[in-house]
C-alpha cells in the first residue's frame, strides 16, 4: 500500500495543509481529510505511514461518540455516500480517511489533561517542581501517576513551531475567563472517561491535548470538540502492564519513528530525512494495535 502523501480534491478550494491534515472549504461546512503524513520535533517527514490516515480517522470516530454524552463535536458525517456531490468523484481517496464537519471558530488555545508526568511536563517538573505553573509533589519520576489529572493549556502554533504551556491565568486573559473555565472542566471530564475505558483495555492515557470551538453559524452556541480526538497523534498511550516510573515508557505512538532520528543524529532542521521501510511498517503496527486494543476493531490497510 502505498502512503497518501497529500490528497488531491479539485473539485472544492483548499484552505490549508497542516502536519497530517488537509482542510477543503465545502460550502459553509469543511472537509477534513487525514493523509499519511508523520511529523517529528516539528517537521513533518519526506516519507509517509501508509494507512496512518485512515487509522487516525477511525480513531477519532470512536471517540467522538463515545464521548458526546459529555460535549458535543463538529462531526457532520463520515459517510462518503452522504457527502454532497461535488465530493462523489473523489471517494476512493477520500474513504474511510475524511470527515465533513461544521466550520467552527476555534479557541486559539491547546486544551491539555496530564495524569502521568511525561514530555514538555517533565521537563518542566525537573526544573521548577511544576507544570504550567501548577506545583506538584516532591520526588516524582519521569512517568509517574500524578495524585489527580492537571489541566495544563498551551498556545496553539500558527507557524508550525513547538506550542509552548501556559499558565491558566494567561489562558484566561486570551479567552475570557467563563470560557476558560469551562475548556478546563470539559477537557478534565473528557480525560476521565477515555482514561477509565483505556485503563478497561489495558492502556494508561497518559495525557491528550483537545482542540475546542464554536460553529461558526452560532458564535455563541455550545463548545464544540473539534479537530481529532485521542489518536496517538494527539495523545500518548502507554502499555499498562508494563509501566515502570523512571524513564520511557512502552507507547503506542510514533516512538519508533522518533528513536530512528535520533540514532541517525538528524539536527532537526530542514532538509528532513525519509524514513526506512522497517520503521515506517513498525510505526504502522503500532498505530493499528492501538486501534484494535481502544476500539475493537480491526483495519485492513
Amino acid at each position: 500500500m502505498t502512503a497518501l502523501r497529500e490528497s488531491n480534491v479539485t473539485s472544492v478550494p483548499l484552505i490549508g495543509r497542516g502536519k497530517v491534515r488537509d482542510l477543503y472549504a465545502v460550502g459553509d461546512d469543511l472537509l477534513l481529510v487525514a493523509t499519511d503524513r508523520i511529523s517529528a520535533f516539528d517537521h513533518v517527514l519526506g516519507t509517509g505511514i501508509p494507512g496512518k490516515g485512515k487509522i487516525l480517522t477511525q480513531i477519532s470516530l470512536f471517540w467522538f461518540e463515545f464521548l458526546a454524552d459529555i460535549v458535543p463535536n463538529h462531526l457532520i458525517s463520515a459517510d462518503v455516500a452522504a457527502y454532497p456531490a461535488v465530493l462523489r468523484p473523489f471517494a476512493s481517496e477520500l474513504e474511510g480517511r475524511s470527515m465533513l464537519v461544521k466550520r467552527a471558530t476555534m479557541f486559539p488555545v491547546e486544551c491539555v489533561a496530564r495524569g502521568y508526568l511525561a514530555g514538555s511536563g517533565w521537563k518542566e517538573y525537573r526544573e521548577r517542581g511544576t507544570v504550567c505553573g501548577i506545583r506538584l509533589p516532591e520526588g516524582l519520576q519521569d512517568g509517574s501517576w500524578l495524585p489527580e489529572p492537571i489541566f495544563t493549556p498551551a498556545t496553539k502554533s500558527q507557524d508550525g513551531s513547538h506550542d509552548e504551556n501556559i499558565s491558566f491565568e494567561q489562558m484566561e486573559a486570551v479567552v475570557g475567563a467563563a470560557d476558560a473555565r469551562e475548556l478546563r472542566r470539559l477537557t478534565l471530564a473528557l480525560y476521565a472517561k477515555a482514561a477509565a475505558h483505556a485503563e478497561s483495555r489495558g492502556l494508561i492515557l497518559a495525557d491528550t491535548k483537545f482542540e475546542f470551538g464554536r460553529a461558526a453559524s452560532q458564535p455563541g452556541g455550545p463548545i464544540l470538540l473539534a479537530d481529532e480526538a485521542l489518536t496517538p497523534d494527539s495523545s500518548r498511550f502507554w502499555d499498562r502492564a508494563e509501566w515502570k516510573p523512571g524513564g520511557a515508557q512502552a507507547s503506542f505512538d510514533k516512538q519508533f519513528v522518533r528513536d530512528y532520528l535520533e540514532r541517525i543524529g538528524w539536527n532537526k532542521q530542514v532538509p528532513v530525512p525519509g524514513l526506512p521501510e522497517d520503521v515506517a511498517l513498525r510505526t504502522k503496527e503500532k498505530y493499528l494495535e492501538a486501534l484494535h486494543k481502544l476500539t475493537g476493531r480491526k483495519l485492513a490497510v
